[in-house]
């Protein structure tokens, strides 16, 4: 997995989500079991899941008729 540049400028955007108290403490030892950090895991299946199901193509913006 690549690394992860905490640079601003470096390409990375920040992404926020509001998760039960309960599976982030869950996600958190598990990973740490592991030896491994929440954001390559999230990162893993993020990236597993857009190959999969692939980007939505952006709707073109044009004039009304």
């Amino acid at each position: 997995m690549s690394q992860i540049k905490k640079k601003e400028g470096t390409g990375i955007k920040r992404v926020n989500i509001n998760i039960p108290t309960e599976l982030h403490n869950r996600f958190k030892a598990s990973t740490a079991a592991q030896g491994l950090e929440m954001t390559v895991v999230l990162l893993a299946f993020m990236e597993g899941y857009v190959a999969k199901h692939g980007p939505i193509a952006p709707q073109k913006k044009g004039r009304r008729a």
